[in-house]
């Protein structure tokens, strides 16, 4: 049954803690679930998990779904209008969700709830729309001498899009919502079926989407979702081979895990991973960087694989901006309860990822790093006790290869740099095992955009970034494989067949 919970706030409202298999909610018969709200380290719900072989039902229901249903041949007239259905339940029910990214994200409410919810809502109508203006059929460029055969034959090539099959669909804890919905949607609308398999640290953004399949009428099977507690779960679906596809979201270590889990069944792999992501300061733009730190620091506690964690400035003004970001990010910082509607510094997601950035801040000062603020769990905060908060934090390092400039942290805590000139900032920005995004600042943008060519990274913004759901994102080297979002990022949910036609 779904679990009725009250929170401190004293609103009263109901969690659905059921699996969602074959079209029917079922309870978890595998290890309950215990859900931490981050804001206050208290457990406040337990989902009984799923058991291994209710994640083999759920896969053996989308691998049935997908060959005998019809929902992977249907009409897009037909399909179509039950996905927007789906997205409409999830704007019916954005109180709900941006409840629970309050309570089992940490999200605060003011600044980072909003982006959760709001933004992937308007994406869902947007994937649909633009999914309709691809084409199922495109005609492949053979020159004009090769379309007529020796025989006299007239030959014509075709690329047709069809969909994978079955795709287990595993998520993120930072942007839980967001990171299924940019998974389900583009996967049911280009007519796979789906597995949806939450991180075990936010699994309930994750369970209301049975809700959302049962209310728009999937046939049973197309979607299913289950949570589970550890690994488990995410292994059965990366190596059964009734799954075609594994779309990832998070660390680098486990998605190349991932990588080795699903070789022998040779699935399509997209995998959104880490990043370790550059901010570089033209001289020209100097008095921009003050506000660096707070960015990335107020953006769910540095919780974001994309965020710009190194900042490079000219080694001239190095000091000057940092007391400059110091300031900014004390003026901006409130650190609080995240349901209290003046924090804007909330909770990292748990007690061992707040550990982790207190390991990497001490590993940065054993190499030389200094610490200029933050650095530590704060203390003497009314409201935030047995909270997992960690400071937001400004480093002093003198290269880019202290080990806080080299590992992702995924938290409030940031790399000042000095650079000697622009090819010293990018040799440095690119001196990294990731690649998913950076950031050029400069008033030249003409100069900027060529800084901007240089780096080798997955998405590069310039003055300012772009979430939308039509322009794509997706990383090099351990920051990931192929796409999400954009033209992209619904191919990904498609295989290529290639028809040659001639006539008789």
């Amino acid at each position: 049954m779904a679990s009725t919970v009250k929170e401190r706030s004293a609103r009263k409202f109901v969690i659905e803690t059921r699996m969602y298999i074959d079209g029917t909610f079922v309870a978890g018969n595998g290890e309950p679930l215990p859900v931490e709200n981050p804001g206050t380290g208290e457990v406040f719900i337990e989902v009984p998990g799923a058991s291994g072989a209710q994640v083999k039902q759920a896969i053996a229901a989308a691998r049935r779904a997908f060959d005998e249903s019809g929902w992977a041949t249907l009409a897009d007239a037909e399909r179509i209008p039950m996905v927007r259905k789906l997205v409409d339940f999830f704007t019916e029910n954005s109180d709900r969700l941006k409840e629970l990214a309050l309570l089992e994200a940490g999200a605060p409410v003011s600044t980072v709830v909003p982006a959760q919810i709001d933004m992937p809502l308007k994406h869902g109508y947007e994937i649909i729309d633009l999914y309709e203006q691809l084409p199922p059929i495109e005609e492949n460029p053979i020159p004009l001498a090769e379309r007529v055969s020796a025989k006299g034959n007239v030959v014509q090539s075709m690329r047709r899009y069809v969909p994978v099959g079955v795709v287990g669909a595993i998520s993120a804890y930072n942007f839980p919502f967001y990171t299924n919905f940019w998974k389900v949607i583009p996967a049911l609308i280009t007519g796979n079926t789906v597995v949806l398999r939450p991180s075990p640290l936010t699994p309930l953004s994750a369970l209301i989407f049975g809700e959302a399949a049962d209310a728009a009428g999937l046939p049973a099977g197309v979607l299913n979702v289950i949570a589970d507690k550890g690994a488990e779960g995410g292994v059965i679906l990366s190596e059964s081979e009734d799954v075609d596809m594994i779309a990832f979201t998070g660390s680098s270590q486990v998605g190349k895990a991932v990588m080795v889990q699903v070789s022998p069944t040779m699935k399509k792999l997209q995998l959104e991973l880490g990043g370790k992501s550059a901010q570089i300061y033209m001289p020209d733009a100097v008095p921009q960087a003050a506000a660096a730190a707070a960015t990335v620091c107020l953006a769910h506690a540095g919780q974001g694989c994309v965020l710009g964690t190194r900042i490079f400035v000219p080694e001239a003004d190095k000091q000057a901006t940092i007391q400059a970001m110091a300031a900014a990010l004390e003026q901006s910082a409130r650190i609080g309860n995240p349901a209290d509607p003046t924090t804007t510094f909330g909770p990292v997601i748990s007690a061992a990822q707040r550990d982790r950035c207190e390991h990497f801040v001490k590993l940065a000062v054993e190499a030389g790093g200094k610490i200029v603020t933050g650095g530590k769990q704060p203390e003497g905060i009314e409201g935030i006790e047995g909270g997992f908060f960690f400071e937001p934090t400004i480093l002093d390092v003198a290269d880019n290869k202290n080990p806080a400039a080299q590992e992702e942290i995924f938290g409030p805590v940031v790399c000042v740099i000095g650079y000697r000139d622009l090819d010293h900032a990018v040799e440095m920005a690119n001196d990294s095992v990731y690649g998913l995004s950076g950031h050029i600042f400069g008033k030249d943008v003409r100069a900027a955009i060529e800084v901007a060519s240089k780096l080798r990274t997955g998405t590069v913004n310039v003055n300012g970034g772009l979430s939308s759901a039509y322009a794509s994102s997706g990383g090099w080297g351990s920051s990931g494989i192929n796409r999400e979002r954009g033209p992209e990022g619904i191919r990904v949910y498609q295989q290529i067949t290639v028809l040659n036609v001639q006539n008789l």
